[in-house]
């Protein structure tokens, strides 16, 4: 279904009229975003009457000391409602998606000798609200450079704030999200997305959509309860957005919703990119892959070892194996190339084992030797008559302009020759998977591979990142630590590497986490013919259909999934035992058999497997220990 119209207002708004407030509701009518022109360009947004962002500032610095958004009259707008449903390439909450907004354009002009003129794009949704400005070619702008975002949000004082603190743009982007009340988020932060806020009424998730030729947004907060945008940029000499008109800003986001689970059926992301510009995506494909670094050490780059996992993707029906890095010698170094390979390893023997047991290859590379002379011009094409399916690309550490369209240029060029992308050292999804969906998953957050560290990825914090890091979607956690420690128990080692939290938790880790590409962490020997093993053999890492039970942040969370005709259900807990109730409303009528995976009483990495039978009218009482997880699948009887 695609439905598109133009609509008339009752009072018709001529070009060249003062507009001072205009408002925008959603389709359901719950969200209210209202802009105003009185002493500048605000907005604000409310949701059922009760405001989510007080007024806010829209104001952009551009070079030659040109500014918008001081003193703007609004000359005139369009209205439009858009509703269409589509099917994604890949799916991650949904098959089907449904596009339903109402959007206003807004034609500004800005008081002053140069009469700079933007459109403010309005959109929306019965899940929040989105705009962006857009910039048509004028003679008063001959080249575009944007100087600073001036983006406002006011945030109510009587949220709590969940901010990750980047400290800088140059950055993997894997730190902790941090619970703050609103008033005491400190000023010296450069944080990142999502920003995070809840009180009573509401919870809200502010991040951007369709980053394409810009730097990327950060926070930094400027007020008792209140955040402005920052743009990545490389240096302090460089600016973070430089380009010709016409010209577009990504989507200012604020997803919105009342308990705080439900955002993870928000999917306004992908609604405000682009459609798939692949022709034929046929070739794409998701799936599970075993992972042969967690667990060696400083790498063991030799064929055995490759073999050795190929043989546990095989074993375990996984589409996939991911080599890693060394395979190609020593990497960023200007001696680096991503054409030949280790002596240590026969990649042809290698390949043709693969084949042999039906498992596709990925490759690792370092993103300074796939820029280095432009190697991945020679490379990809290499890749593909080698029967190579995807590359995953590591180290990047940035989200400036020119990293931005960087990304870009290798994912497209990554399609032409059907390679899937998998990046590392990342910066957070803005849902452009939509537009190019062999991009499949990236990095982005503090995952299991921190275990091996000095740092730890606690229960607590898995329990936040499906609240924040996750809501943006693809996150390349790397599920699967087989070694199952309590957080009293648990030891720092990079081999072997433990994890905090029961083999359940970590089951449910695959359910509760975004990732159409799953990358499974752990060796053959902690996997095979063990407690938990049969899970990860039928999970799949596409959905059909998502429904966010009940949760708190960084508490505890259940989250229910549909893949065809069976039910997945995942929960996670805390460092405190609970019992938590899930209702099983997400079921339809009739009988379903239930096989749980539970947490055993015989130590963490125990699992209590059981069946029974259960319908959509009961709830689940189920206790969970602490730092302990459930993971159940539902089939019609």
């Amino acid at each position: 279904m695609k439905l598109k119209f133009s609509l008339s207002l009752l009072s018709a708004i001529l070009w060249g009229n003062l507009v001072s407030a205009q408002s925008v509701n959603s389709p359901d009518g719950r969200i209210v975003f209202h802009l105003e022109t009185n002493d500048g360009l605000h907005y604000s947004v409310k949701r059922d009457g009760k405001t989510v962002i007080e007024a806010s500032r829209i104001a952009i610095s551009l070079g030659d000391g040109k500014r918008v958004g001081f003193s703007t009259m609004v000359e005139a707008e369009n209205v439009e409602q858009l509703d269409e449903s589509w099917k994604p390439v890949v799916n991650g909450r949904f098959s089907i998606i449904r596009n339903r907004c109402n959007e206003r354009i807004f034609h500004c002009v800005e008081n002053g000798p140069d009469r700079v003129k933007f459109d403010l794009v309005v959109r929306v949704f019965d899940e929040g609200a989105a705009f962006r400005i857009l910039w048509p070619k004028q003679k008063t702008l001959n080249q575009f450079r944007i100087m600073e975002e001036l983006l406002e949000f006011r945030l109510p004082e009587d949220n709590q704030a969940w901010v990750i603190n980047h400290k800088k743009f140059g950055s993997g982007q894997e730190s902790f999200y941090n619970k703050h009340p609103i008033r005491e988020v400190p000023v010296e932060g450069l944080y990142g997305l999502p920003l995070l806020a809840q009180n009573e009424d509401t919870t809200v998730a502010i991040t951007e959509a369709a980053l394409v030729n810009y730097g990327a947004m950060f926070f930094e907060k400027t007020g008792a309860n209140k955040f402005r945008t920052r743009l990545a940029r490389r240096d302090a000499e460089t600016l973070p957005v430089v380009g010709q008109l016409p010209y577009s800003s990504p989507w200012r986001v604020i997803m919105i919703a009342g308990e705080p689970v439900k955002l993870l059926e928000n999917t306004m992301l992908l609604n405000l990119n682009e459609p798939c510009e692949i022709e034929d995506p046929s070739w794409i494909e998701p799936g599970m892959m075993a992972w042969d670094h967690w667990w060696s050490g400083n790498v063991k780059m030799d064929t055995e070892t490759i073999l050795s996992y190929i043989d546990l993707a095989a074993e375990m029906g996984w589409e996939y194996q991911l080599i890693d890095w060394q395979w190609y010698g020593p990497f960023n170094r200007d001696s680096a190339d991503i054409t030949t390979v280790n002596p240590t390893v026969d990649m042809e023997q290698v390949r043709n084992y693969a084949a042999d047991k039906g498992v596709k290859l990925w490759l690792w590379l370092h993103s300074n030797d796939v820029d280095r002379n432009d190697a991945y011009l020679d490379a990809f094409p290499l890749y593909q008559s080698w029967g190579i399916v995807g590359v995953k690309i590591d180290f990047m550490d940035r989200a400036d302009q020119e990293m931005v369209n960087w990304y870009h240029k290798i994912v497209k060029y990554a399609a032409r020759h059907h390679l899937m992308v998998n990046f590392h050292g990342a910066y957070a999804p803005t849902g452009w998977r939509r537009t190019y969906p062999n991009l499949l998953t990236r990095e982005g957050v503090f995952g299991n591979e921190h275990n091996r560290g000095g740092s730890k990825t606690t229960p607590s914090h898995k329990c936040a990142l499906a609240f924040t890091r996750n809501l943006l979607g693809e996150m390349d956690f790397t599920p699967g630590g087989f070694l199952n420690r309590t957080p009293e128990t648990f030891e720092v080692r990079a081999r072997p590497t433990q994890v905090i939290g029961t083999r359940a938790q970590e089951l449910a880790l695959f359910v509760v986490y975004e990732s159409p590409l799953t990358c499974v962490c752990d060796r053959p020997e902690n996997i095979l013919g063990q407690d938990g093993a049969d899970f990860l053999k039928i999970v799949p890492t596409v959905w059909d259909e998502t429904v966010g039970l009940i949760g708190e942040i960084g508490e505890y969370i259940a989250v229910a999934k549909r893949s065809g005709d069976q039910w997945y259900l995942g929960a996670i807990n805390n460092e405190i035992a609970r019992s938590i109730e899930i209702p099983l409303t997400f079921l339809e009528t009739g009988n379903w058999k239930a096989t749980f995976w539970k947490d055993g009483d015989e130590g963490p990495e125990s699992i209590l497997k059981e069946n029974a039978t259960v319908s959509g009218e009961q709830s689940l009482s189920i206790p969970i220990r602490d730092s302990g997880g459930m993971v159940a699948v539902f089939e019609r009887m």
